[in-house]
């Protein structure tokens, strides 16, 4: 009985289990899969995108500018994607598939907000290539970017 008792003290001490950030993340995904699940097969484009806005509206007011202008880049350069919510985040999928999401500095406690892809993007550039972009600011160079990253990533599917 000791030596179980001291392997548990051994592993608890090595693995401290998620953090609190991550045990809400996955709180989140429980959230969005129940309220698909409500929906059914009835769940509509406009019902992705009252979700995603009103994730956007919980924000700290510098992540949910970025936000809403990524929302909007994605809905004027992929309008095929689909808004839906995703780990608490605002994502925007084809066919249920995520193909890319925006996630506040607030959600894991970063110092930037970042915007995502999902390997559905295939944004392949050789033998290695970014997925994931911090974002501070959106310039119109930064927006120019995400718009052309969005376009190659909807047309990738």
């Amino acid at each position: 009985m000791a030596a179980t008792a001291r392997r548990t003290t051994i592993a608890a001490k090595s693995f401290d289990g998620f953090s609190e950030e991550e045990r809400d993340a996955m709180r989140e995904h429980a959230k969005d899969l129940k309220a698909a699940a409500r929906r059914g097969g009835k769940g509509t484009k406009a019902d992705g995108e009252a979700d995603v806005l009103a994730k956007i509206a919980e924000m700290d007011e510098a992540d949910r500018v970025l936000a809403e202008r990524v929302h909007a880049i994605v809905a004027a350069n992929a309008p095929e994607l689909a808004p839906k919510t995703w780990y608490g985040m605002p994502a925007y999928a084809r066919d249920g598939k995520v193909v890319c999401f925006f996630q506040s500095a607030q959600k894991f406690k970063s110092r930037y907000a970042t915007i995502g892809f999902s390997d559905q993007a295939a944004l392949d550039e050789g033998e290695m290539w970014a997925v994931t972009y911090a974002l501070t600011t959106l310039s119109p160079a930064v927006e120019a970017r995400l718009a052309e990253l969005v376009r190659r990533a909807a047309a990738a599917l």
